[in-house]
C-alpha cells in the first residue's frame, strides 16, 4: 500500500448510481480516487467534481453508505463495480467496502460485472458464487513489466493471469480486457494466447487521450519510444483511425484462426467453449452506446468510416 495516500472517510447517500456505460444499468464504486493511479486514466477527470487537489492516485475516500435494499429495483439490470475506481485496490484489504457491497447484494437478480487489475478478488470467491450471473474482468494491456510499472501500480501481470486463472476455474465467467491499447506496444496476439484458456471473453479496447494526461502520456512516448511518436501523433494529433481499423482485421483474423466468436460489443450473458473466448472488438466504443448489448455496434453514431473522412 503507498504510504503517501491521504485516505478519509466520506458518507454518501447512495452507493449505487445510474450508469452511463455503453451496457447501461447502474455502477457501484466503493471508492473516490483510485491508488492504482494509472497514467492514462479517463477518470481522473473525478477530481472537477470531488474537490481533490491532490494527483491522481494519491488521494482516496472510503465511502460510507446506508445499506442497499430493494433489491428487485435491480431485477434485470447490469451492476459495474468499478467504473471510475477499483473495487480491489491495496486499501480493499483492510476497509473491505468491495465486499460489503457483495453481501448486501447477495440474492439480486442480476447481471454482475467487476472491473479490476487485482488479485484481492479472490477473496472473495466464497461470494462471488452466490450470484446467478456474474463477471471479473481484468485489464492488461502489456506483457512487459516494465512499461506495466511505468504505467501503474496495480499488481504484476502474472498476478492478473493466476488470479484470472483461479476465478475461471472456479466456474466464474471472467474478461480479459486488453486495454488500453497502445500503438506499437500492446501485443493483443500474445496476451490472447496466455489469458486463451481462462478466459471468457477477450475485450480490445484502443488508448484514447483526451484530458490533463494526453500531454503527459505523448511526453512518455516521445522519451521511452520516439520511434512510435510519429505513429502517435497522426492518431492523436491528426485523428487518423487506420492503425486501429487495422488491428481490428487483425484481430477478426485472430478470431477466425482460433475458432473464436468476434463481435463489435459485449454479449448477453454466456459462458464460452473452453480455449475459444468471444474476442469483443470495443475499439472507439463511443460508437457502442445504446446498442443494447446485442453484440454489434451501433453505426448511427458518428461511424469508423465517417470519423476517417472527416479527419
Amino acid at each position: 500500500m503507498n504510504k503517501n495516500v491521504i485516505v478519509r472517510q466520506i458518507q454518501v447517500k447512495d452507493v449505487m448510481t445510474k450508469s452511463n456505460a455503453p451496457i447501461g444499468g447502474y455502477c457501484v464504486n466503493p471508492y473516490v480516487g483510485c491508488t492504482h493511479g494509472c497514467k492514462y486514466c479517463y477518470a481522473s477527470f473525478m477530481k472537477r467534481f470531488t474537490g481533490h487537489t491532490e494527483e491522481w492516485g494519491t488521494f482516496l475516500d472510503v465511502k460510507n453508505w446506508q445499506p442497499i435494499k430493494n433489491l428487485d429495483k435491480f431485477k434485470g439490470e447490469h451492476i459495474i463495480i468499478g467504473t471510475v475506481t477499483d473495487g480491489y485496490l491495496p486499501e480493499e484489504a483492510k476497509y473491505k467496502n468491495t465486499r460489503k457491497i457483495l453481501e448486501q447484494l447477495v440474492g439480486v437478480d442480476a447481471e454482475l460485472l467487476i472491473c479490476t487489475k487485482s488479485d484481492l478478488v479472490i477473496r472473495d470467491l466464497d461470494l462471488l458464487k452466490k450470484f446467478d450471473k456474474v463477471t471479473v474482468s481484468w485489464s492488461i494491456n502489456t506483457l512487459d513489466e516494465g512499461f506495466r510499472s511505468d504505467m501503474d501500480d496495480s499488481v504484476s501481470i502474472e498476478r492478473k493471469l493466476k488470479a484470472m486463472k483461479e476465478v475461471y476455474d472456479a466456474g466464474i465467467r471472467t474478461v480479459c480486457f486488453i486495454s488500453p491499447v497502445f500503438p506499437g506496444i500492446t501485443d493483443f496476439k500474445k496476451i490472447f494466447e496466455l489469458a486463451k484458456d481462462q478466459c471468457d471473453l477477450i475485450w480490445l479496447e484502443n488508448l484514447n487521450l483526451r484530458g490533463g494526461f494526453k500531454g503527459k502520456i505523448m511526453d512518455y512516448i516521445k522519451e521511452k519510444h520516439p520511434d512510435l511518436y510519429p505513429l502517435y501523433e497522426n492518431i492523436y494529433n491528426k485523428k487518423d483511425r487506420s492503425y486501429f481499423e487495422e488491428l481490428e482485421k487483425e484481430a477478426e483474423q485472430l478470431a477466425k484462426d482460433n475458432d473464436c466468436p468476434f463481435v463489435d460489443n459485449e454479449t448477453p450473458y454466456g459462458r464460452a467453449k473452453k480455449s475459444h473466448p468471444v474476442i469483443v472488438d470495443y475499439f472507439y466504443h463511443e460508437e457502442v452506446r445504446g446498442s443494447n448489448n446485442t453484440g454489434k455496434r451501433n453505426r448511427k453514431q458518428i461511424g469508423i468510416h465517417e470519423r476517417t473522412t472527416a479527419a
